[in-house]
């Protein structure tokens, strides 16, 4: 559940800079080089702003856990958008998202090792955000091994709880391809009409197209779609289905407004 507001307690004052990192924990223990705050509550999802309504001063990236005293600690990662100090005392700093949240997983065992560019991430981040409202972003890139993947989209859909989860990649028939098998798994619900969509799109370019399993659907709160490696078909897969996210993301997040008149 997304907090209201969390409240920092600060021992000293901290002066940060724009893009400094900083780590929320529940318990203020230490992490290393980075400013460590205790704070409560400690996690808030992912992409969402902290600060005030009209001047929000962090961005989370990521929830962890944090040694503490005596066992982990629930904590949260932030970026700080501008400069700030903040003096010794209790800061209370309003949390709220604005636009959807999206991650990209790229499974390539080439891409991983670095010995192929890969070209179809970053043109999943353009595509999506020249149509969604996008808080933030971030790119996953992983072998083709199975027990990875469904570990990052447990991560991603029930921690982070990121809106859109879009992989590339291992969507065929090789030995290798292990992207919907594994999707597949995790998945609470399926959505089949995103796969006809894809389907269709991809057969009106290439015969070859029928070899794609690709799987969509549902994990917690968050849609998870299968899209092909190549860059053209990430393009022709994604342009099938992009005018649907954002009414798909608003019922997942149980819209009450008739489909008709979302």
């Amino acid at each position: 559940m997304r907090p209201a507001a969390v409240t920092l307690h600060l021992k000293r004052s901290l002066a940060l800079n724009r893009g400094d990192a900083v780590f929320l924990s529940s318990s203020g223990g230490e992490a290393g080089p980075i400013p460590t705050i205790a704070a409560s509550p400690a996690q808030v999802p992912c992409g969402d702003l902290l600060g005030t309504d009209t001047d929000p001063c962090f961005r989370a990236l990521n929830t962890l856990w944090i040694p503490g005293d005596s066992a982990m600690a629930p904590g949260c990662h932030l970026r700080c958008l501008r400069g700030i100090t903040l003096e010794a005392g209790e800061h209370v700093l309003a949390c709220r998202k604005e636009g959807s949240t999206l991650a990209s997983v790229t499974l390539s065992d080439k891409a991983h090792s670095g010995s192929r560019e890969d070209g179809s991430g970053p043109l999943i981040r353009d595509l999506v955000g020249a149509r969604l409202s996008l808080a933030h972003s971030q790119h996953y890139t992983l072998p083709d091994e199975p027990e990875a993947l469904r570990s990052l989209l447990h991560h991603l859909a029930l921690e982070l709880r990121v809106d859109l989860i879009l992989t590339t990649g291992g969507t065929g028939v090789t030995s290798r391809d292990i992207t919907p098998d594994a999707t597949r798994l995790v998945l609470d619900r399926e959505l089949p009409g995103f796969e006809q969509a894809m389907m269709a799109a991809s057969l009106a370019q290439t015969p070859r197209a029928v070899l794609s399993r690709a799987k969509a659907g549902i994990l917690g709160k968050s849609l998870i779609i299968n899209l092909p490696g190549s860059s053209r078909a990430v393009r022709d897969n994604l342009e099938a289905v992009l005018p649907a996210l954002q009414h798909t993301l608003d019922k997942i997040g149980d819209d009450p407004r008739d489909c008709g008149s979302a």
